[in-house]
């Protein structure tokens, strides 16, 4: 039985974890379902993915503590690996992912959601990094994305009081993007979703590939991957096209036409 639902609106790729009896928590066949369905994505269609959960209470609430409750150390190690190797294929994924944060985001589903490229949340939803009243640390990248996300004042301080905190206060510390009602949040999700679809699809998987690469890289590296990025863009169909609709708006704007970009 799958775990994970997959649609395809457009030129945009849903993915709802669909575990709503236990609040959508993460497990090993989870994980496996979650990396099935990427597998699946035709990346020369869809052009950007949302990820959400099932129901309106939760978008994933954790990783799932009973099955974590026996593991020995080496297990849980190799647990660890398991979401932490799937988490950052989602980080590096070729297209945007955008996390559609609906309730619950704690432990696991808050570290699945900071390996989306942003978050936009309900105002019901919850975050937190609760693990440390639990006996453990997190284990799937939350002690590393949360700090770079919003410093590691804030990050320390979630982490080792394993406080919850509110849509609002994600928002004024820099987590989440965008806090709607929970009637919008898909809605707008989808919005910024076909946004995104609409530009050159070329260059939002540089974007992607620069912003990454060079938040791992001293600035001068840094701004060399950019420079090869950007180079990469020209002599394509998509940059010679949008260019010149450019020129002819500049030109005459009566001759301004809408662009369809190819597909990557």
């Amino acid at each position: 039985m799958s775990f994970v639902d997959y649609e395809v609106n457009g030129q945009v790729g849903i993915i709802t974890i669909d575990r709503p009896k236990a609040l959508n928590a993460l497990n090993s066949q989870v994980l496996d379902d979650l990396s099935a369905v990427l597998d699946g994505v035709d990346v020369n269609t869809v052009r950007c993915l949302i990820v959400t959960g099932a129901g309106d209470r939760s978008f994933v609430a954790g990783a799932d503590i009973g099955e974590m409750s026996t593991l020995t150390k080496e297990e849980g190690k190799a647990f660890g690996k398991k979401g932490n190797d799937l988490f950052r294929r989602i980080e590096t994924f070729p297209i945007p992912v955008i996390a559609a944060v609906n309730g619950f985001a704690l432990g696991g589903g808050n570290e699945l959601a900071m390996s989306c490229d942003f978050r936009i949340a309900s105002e019901n939803a919850v975050f937190g990094q609760p693990e440390a009243g639990l006996g453990i640390t997190p284990g799937f990248g939350g002690t590393q994305r949360l700090a770079r996300l919003v410093g590691p004042g804030y990050a320390k301080q979630m982490i080792y009081t394993a406080r919850n905190i509110k849509a609002d206060e994600a928002l004024r510390i820099g987590l989440v993007n965008q806090v709607v009602s929970a009637e919008e949040l898909m809605p707008t999700a989808l919005k910024l979703a076909q946004t995104i679809a609409a530009n050159a699809p070329i260059a939002v998987r540089a974007c992607k590939k620069a912003v990454n690469e060079g938040l791992e890289k001293e600035m001068d590296e840094a701004v060399t991957v950019e420079e090869g990025l950007f180079g990469s863009c020209f002599e394509s169909e998509d940059q010679k096209e949008g260019m010149a609709n450019f020129l002819r708006k500049k030109d005459d704007p009566k001759k301004v036409k809408h662009v369809a970009f190819k597909n990557a």
